[in-house]
């Protein structure tokens, strides 16, 4: 059995620098490169503004790979945004999570929609 971290935040961006201390400090404790670390980070970033309310940030170590979830969100405009093309101006949040880890999920629950990713970790 796992350990898994959950923590959850209040809908306000000063808050956003705490889910980043926790996993920066499970990064350290796991002994995470500072490559995997920052992903993790760039990932949290992208996800965080976008979620409604509390927002939940799990962290959990599973067969060699570090997963993430994070929520809720609405789930339409989540999806759609997941969906939409990349433009001139802008890099979109599907390349952004595809890029900084190894699988994207968006999960829906009874609270709403959640985003999970795993990231292969050594060690």
């Amino acid at each position: 059995m796992s350990d898994e971290i959950l923590l959850t935040l209040p809908d306000r961006r000063e808050f956003f620098n705490v889910a980043h201390l926790v996993v920066g400090g499970l990064a350290v404790r796991l002994n995470l490169t500072f490559e995997n670390l920052e992903d993790v980070q760039v990932a949290l970033e992208g996800l965080l503004p976008r979620a409604k309310g509390e927002i939940t940030v799990g962290v959990k170590l599973e067969e060699g790979a570090l997963a993430i979830s994070v929520g809720p969100f609405e789930g339409d405009p989540l999806r759609a945004e997941l969906a939409a093309a990349d433009s001139e101006e802008r890099v979109g949040l599907k390349r952004i999570l595809d890029t900084v880890s190894d699988s994207v999920e968006v999960i829906d629950d009874e609270d709403g929609c959640w985003v999970r990713l795993t990231k292969k970790v050594d060690g």
